[in-house]
């Protein structure tokens, strides 16, 4: 199946084709006829399987362009909205439909005079919630999409969502939800807003993109550091993005890589709106090779040409994995998703497997003396090609006055091989044969306090609740933008210790 056998208008087909896209992905094989007939879809499929143009290629070849909004995208981030709103605009732009893209931190009246103007509107649920309950604006769009259901779920924006759907004056309305997986709420939510919808669900296999090669290295705690610095010289990244779990990480991360003579940028939840996409240019542009971020990121970045993923720490849960490894093997090429590890995370691996659906290999650290070989190869490979200037043959002849031509070429090797030194201790991590022994271990541990649990041992130990608190709890709270800590919640904490009150919701408004 190609694109072309949808039969969407010569425009939309026309930026398919400028885009350099031919096969649709599974998730837009099935979604896109089914959303071209009409239907309300629940879809469910992760990140990185083309689900903005599973949603946007039918939408936009149904839209009239009648001068009013005919379509509502609903996403999660201020980031996600800006790269959705790029993707729509570039497959509309030859039909003349425009994007308005709407979160918080800028001026509402800029953001209510692109609405007026537009055909599709992104918007994050907070900043949109504020303008149709304020009536700064109305909307009665043909087509609604709900980006990113469970994150939104996530991030405890049921209310507005639910609040927006009931400002949204057009009953007749086609309306598509997108989630990587589908909890109860998402589910009851599904029926409130959905009509007789029909199902799309993309298996693990399917989603996992193949492309993707997934490794990963043991090393000790204080190990960290030298394990980056040394997979990075070894690998030669193109771009990289390199995942940390909190926000002071990402600092300390940034500063130790750029000592070390890396050119990096740092994406968190306490840069302002500025920052942040001029951090996301410099990335995209080139301008830096490294993006050292927290998981803020992972659900809003998409650069083509990212050749690694780093993470620095394993994510909290298996689908943070996902989605931080959906920022490679984008656009049809291949990448490559690296974790880090100590002796106590092994389990965490296997774990991560069973959930996602995918295999991940272990691998032992190049040594400091294999790296230099490496080096040294691709050095000689780099002479061997280079072209001959006019300018270099005088730079030769006039040294050849003073200088042997032979010492000539070792002086400059000499001066290429000090700019490549690799720098740490020789030997980085644990060899393949002692993870395996790790491993064994840690599996064997794991069976044997299921016995004892089966035999009644090891009963009443109090749950951790990652739902509720704990260090899940910290860390979404830790990488809130830093605007969004001053909104005032709607629900109060019962200071008296009794119940009957709600706990506030993590306040995550945009």
């Amino acid at each position: 199946m190609t694109f072309k056998d949808f039969n969407l208008k010569q425009p939309i087909q026309q930026a398919i084709d400028e885009a350099g896209f031919t096969e649709p992905s599974p998730v837009q094989k099935e979604a896109i006829p089914l959303i071209l007939a009409g239907h309300d879809i629940i879809a469910q499929a992760q990140t990185g399987t083309g689900k903005t143009a599973a949603f946007g290629l039918p939408m936009l070849s149904m839209m009239t362009g009648d001068g009013s909004v005919e379509g509502l995208i609903i996403v999660p981030t201020r980031e996600l909205a800006m790269q959705v709103s790029d993707e729509i605009y570039r497959f509309g732009k030859s039909s003349g439909l425009k994007t308005a893209t709407v979160y918080g931190g800028t001026s509402y009246d800029k953001q209510i005079e692109r609405i007026k103007q537009a055909s599709v509107v992104v918007a994050t649920p907070g900043r949109l919630q504020d303008l149709l309950a304020g009536g700064r604006i109305k909307l009665s769009p043909k087509f609604v999409v709900l980006d990113e259901a469970d994150e939104m779920l996530d991030m405890g924006f049921l209310d507005e969502i639910t609040a927006i759907f009931e400002y949204i004056q057009n009953e007749d309305r086609q309306t598509l939800m997108f989630s990587a997986t589908m909890p109860p709420q998402i589910r009851k939510l599904a029926e409130k807003i959905l009509k007789d919808p029909k199902t799309v669900a993309i298996t693990k296999g399917e989603s996992t993109n193949t492309s993707i090669a997934q490794h990963y290295y043991v090393v000790e705690e204080h190990e960290r550091d030298d394990a980056l610095v040394r997979l990075i010289d070894y690998k030669n990244p193109t771009k990289c993005i390199i995942f940390c779990r909190m926000k002071k990480e990402v600092d300390r991360l940034a500063s130790h890589l750029t000592s070390q003579g890396f050119k990096v940028s740092v994406l968190h939840g306490d840069m302002e709106q500025r920052q942040r996409e001029v951090a996301i240019r410099g990335f995209k542009s080139g301008s830096v090779d490294i993006f050292v971020a927290t998981d803020v990121a992972a659900r809003g970045l998409d650069v083509n040409d990212v050749s690694h993923v780093f993470n620095y720490h394993m994510p909290f849960d298996s689908e943070s994995y996902v989605h931080r490894i959906g920022r490679t093997g984008r656009g049809g090429k291949s990448g490559e998703a690296i974790t880090l590890v100590s002796p106590n995370e092994i389990r965490t691996i296997k774990r991560i497997e069973k959930d996602v659906g995918t295999k991940m290999v272990t691998q032992s650290i190049p040594s400091r003396s294999e790296v230099q070989s490496s080096k040294q190869d691709e050095l000689i490979a780099q002479i061997a090609a280079t072209q001959i200037t006019e300018h270099a043959i005088e730079i030769v002849k006039t040294l050849q006055h003073e200088i042997d031509i032979v010492a000539i070429a070792h002086m400059l090797a000499s001066m290429m091989l000090e700019k490549q030194e690799i720098k740490g201790k020789e030997k980085i991590g644990f060899k393949a044969e002692d993870v395996e022994r790790l491993l064994q271990k840690a599996m064997a541990g794991r069976d044997d306090r299921n016995r004892r649990n089966r035999s009644g041992g090891g009963r009443g130990k109090p749950s951790f609740n990652r739902s509720g608190g704990g260090r899940d709890g910290e860390r979404r709270r830790d990488d809130r933008p830093r605007g969004d800590r001053n909104q005032k919640s709607s629900s109060k904490p019962n200071r008296s210790g009794g119940g009957g009150s709600k706990p506030p919701r993590k306040d995550y408004s945009l």
